[in-house]
């Protein structure tokens, strides 16, 4: 089974279903409550946020892993050209129904060719996911003259460290590979700006999420103990055959713990936004 997909359309479903929009990402949680009813507000405020690092003229703009196409539909109705770059067919999908004005290319952003030039690379929380020797020398040679790259993602912070049965909350390049990164090219960082602990309450939201799962998963279980012991045993049995102790004790903690919080996420992750423009 292809459970990559199934939680990606799961997930869309629920955020449409709760937010009336098609957005994976955070929310920007400055000056609101943390309730899953203001998180609409609180990614609509992340939106006008990134939008603010734009070109106030119209511009042709490379979403580069577009989401579900609700940005590049905003980006549109400014009067912006998009092109989006965006490798999940269902996601592909998504884009060509919300945002049926701009042109989608279904692939990974390592195989996408264009004859066209770019006055923004715009990477929405979508950078982490392609290796840092890929995405901005690609980008360098895909921008028109005076073009410029944004950069809104997590990155991993020094503390950061792999463990085998326990998940860290977050993701996203080691910071200081991506610093790195950023020296050895011809590159200048014309704007940054650290928003770690104004989007970390995101987790929170998508935490209590998982948790009601969890309840009530939690509640079948013990009305099973009491109707149904045999069944209950050869259920647990089944999953303990069918997944090991890592799996388990990821699936608990997802379930059935408060581990992914925003201290945790402000802890292993640094959240920038960042203008980018070449040299020479």
């Amino acid at each position: 089974m292809n459970t990559q997909a199934i939680g990606l359309d799961a997930g869309l479903k629920l955020m449409k279903w709760l937010t009336g929009l098609e957005n994976l990402h955070y929310g920007y949680w400055e000056g609101l409550e943390v309730t899953a009813g203001n998180l609409r507000e609180a990614q609509e405020a992340y939106t006008v946020k990134l939008f603010k690092l734009l070109p106030s003229k119209p511009c042709r703009i490379l979403d580069i892993g577009g989401g579900a196409g609700e940005t590049a539909k905003k980006l549109v109705a400014l009067g912006h050209t998009v092109d989006i770059v965006v490798p999940s067919p269902l996601l592909a999908d998504r884009c060509r129904a919300n945002a049926p004005e701009a042109t989608v290319h279904e692939m990974v952003f390592e195989d996408f060719e264009s004859d066209e030039k770019f006055d923004i690379c715009l990477f929405s929380e979508s950078f982490q996911y392609i290796p840092l020797d890929e995405s901005l020398p690609k980008c360098l040679g895909m921008l028109a003259p005076g073009g410029e790259i944004i950069v809104s993602d997590c990155f991993r912070t020094p503390e950061y460290s792999v463990e085998k049965m326990r998940a860290k909350v977050g993701g996203g390049h080691r910071i200081g590979a991506y610093r790195e990164a950023l020296a050895s090219m011809p590159i200048e960082v014309v704007s940054e700006e650290d928003i770690t602990v104004a989007c970390a309450p995101s987790v929170e939201i998508e935490q209590g999420m998982f948790n009601v799962v969890g309840y009530a998963l939690g509640r079948i279980d013990d009305e099973m103990a009491i109707a149904k012991p045999k069944s209950r045993w050869a259920l647990h049995k089944l999953i303990g055959l069918g997944m090991n102790e890592r799996k388990r004790s990821r699936l608990n903690q997802r379930l059935n713990e408060q581990t992914r919080n925003r201290d945790e996420f402000i802890k292993y992750n640094q959240y920038l936004m960042m203008k980018l423009r070449p040299t020479g």
